[in-house]
């Protein structure tokens, strides 16, 4: 991890502090600021990892994290 990285890392971690540790789909999309069909589609994908629990997702708060950082670095 360069240190770049790692203050990307410490800057995302200390945004999503606030937040529960497993967030809904509403909490999710007020941190990304987008929509719900969005939020939606990055859950189905894969590409934000989620636990269904019925038709009810639950999102842990490091899989938020490990998408912003891989969403990051992409740039």
């Amino acid at each position: 991890m360069v240190v770049g990285e790692i203050e990307v890392k410490k800057a995302y971690t200390l945004m999503l502090r606030r937040l529960p540790d497993v967030m809904t789909v509403e909490q999710l999309v007020d941190v990304l600021c987008i929509s719900k069909k969005t939020c939606y589609s990055l859950l189905k994908s894969g590409e934000i990892e989620a636990i269904r629990i019925g038709r009810i997702y639950r999102i842990p708060k490091i899989n938020v994290l490990k998408y912003l950082l891989a969403f990051e670095l992409k740039k």
